[in-house]
């Protein structure tokens, strides 16, 4: 558990029962008040998801996905419930400290890619490293060469976003997710701007850096064949969980892939 600096209490409370779980979800409700009616967005929402899982959050619009999402990532609270990330209850802490916890384990690739316009590819991908200060220039930059190389872009890493194809885009916004060695990353749409075939790559992408590092992956989208891609899917419908599938054919090619390298990070 990582340890931050304390509220008041001056406790951290542990999540008691999450050992090996990146994700434990309980309760989860998300309410608004509209005038004099309450709008409840999330309903009671639990579930686990354990340490190096790829699992889908998949449901129309309007669904809760990203609200669910947020809740999970400690960007938002939620009116009732709790969630631990990686054995730490979220819920115990302020603000300033889930922003560390977030620093600290969590990544995150949006469906718009969030490049800095005047930063060439491998500067955005060293922003997330000069920002936390635990590495040395010449480490972030020789990290930032590697992981741009890893998906693809070892001969763009001095291109600009506006030279870049959105594919590509999503790829250098991929590397920045994991630059800082995330133990879970939250992937919002990441697909929802691009072709069908560029998703597909996306997706295979994300399938080879969740096999490589272990790295638990949240992926929230409205396409089904995308989510039966991953491991596992939640399927959510007017803030509710209606159905929680398993995806066996996944670890099958997971271990295709860990047979042909081929098929992985080119």
């Amino acid at each position: 558990m990582v340890r931050l600096k304390p509220r008041a209490t001056n406790v951290v409370h542990p999540c008691p029962f999450c050992f090996d779980r990146m994700l434990v979800a309980r309760g989860l409700t998300k309410e608004y008040q509209s005038g004099t009616q309450k709008l409840v967005v999330l309903n009671d929402v639990s579930f686990e998801v354990p340490q190096g899982a790829f699992i889908s959050i998949v449901g129309p619009s309007g669904s809760g996905k990203t609200t669910l999402l947020g809740l999970l990532a400690g960007l938002d609270t939620p009116s009732r419930g709790t969630v631990s990330l990686d054995g730490t209850d979220i819920g115990s802490l302020n603000e300033d400290q889930r922003a560390q916890l977030r620093g600290l384990k969590v990544g995150f690739v949006f469906q718009s890619f969030q490049l800095i316009p005047t930063l060439t590819a491998q500067e955005n991908v060293q922003v997330p490293l000069e920002l936390a200060g635990r590495v040395p220039a010449r480490e972030a930059m020789a990290r930032a060469r590697d992981l741009l190389t890893r998906v693809g872009l070892g001969d763009r890493t001095h291109h600009f976003p506006q030279q870049l194809s959105g594919g590509e885009q999503q790829r250098v916004a991929l590397a920045r997710a994991f630059v800082n060695e995330p133990r879970i990353l939250f992937a919002d749409e990441p697909t929802g701007n691009l072709d069908g075939t560029t998703g597909e790559k996306i997706v295979e992408l994300l399938m080879s850096l969740n096999r490589e590092r272990g790295c638990t992956i949240v992926l929230v989208t409205h396409d089904a064949t995308l989510a039966a891609r991953t491991q596992r899917t939640i399927r959510l419908r007017d803030g509710l969980v209606v159905e929680d599938l398993m995806h066996p054919e996944f670890d099958l090619a997971r271990a295709t892939m860990i047979a042909d390298p081929a098929v992985a990070i080119r």
